[in-house]
């Protein structure tokens, strides 16, 4: 479901209380793990962490007035999205499904660069700390430009 929230703050106070506490922690985890460069930003609805104009003025090629997407962290209806697009193929992703069952017992529900949570015990907040710290801005530019932007 896509909120209306201007700022992340309001995004997360419109969560219902059960996920308000993951939320918040995932939020965390992200902005205390991320490269230098990456910037929070409410995103199509989402809390989104960009490639600011500043380093990437031609933003993203569907809409260049958006900056360039990263990663998204949504509340959905019946779980959690943790949205990760350098997930989408390659040795990041080999790496992901790698190091899941050392951190999660549940089986990983995953889309192509969504990951999904269901219940809020099985957010592996240090697996997804450690995901965040894995690509740098100008590695996502290069990445992006070399595969998505043809």
């Amino acid at each position: 479901m896509q909120s209306k929230a201007t700022t992340p703050e309001a995004y997360l106070d419109q969560l219902p209380p059960d996920r308000q506490t993951i939320m918040r922690q995932l939020r965390e985890v992200i902005l205390a793990n991320l490269p230098d460069g990456f910037e929070e930003h409410m995103s199509y609805g989402m809390l989104g962490y960009v490639v600011p104009h500043t380093l990437y003025p031609a933003g993203y090629h569907c809409d260049p007035r958006q900056p360039l997407p990263f990663i998204s962290l949504a509340s959905q209806k019946n779980y959690i999205s943790l949205y990760h697009m350098g997930l989408y193929e390659g040795s990041l992703l080999d790496w992901f499904r790698a190091e899941w069952p050392r951190h999660v017992s549940k089986k990983l529900d995953m889309g192509k660069c969504c990951v999904r949570f269901k219940k809020a015990e099985d957010v592996p907040l240090a697996l997804i700390g450690e995901l965040c710290t894995q690509v740098t801005p100008d590695d996502w530019i290069r990445y992006y430009e070399a595969t998505v932007k043809r």
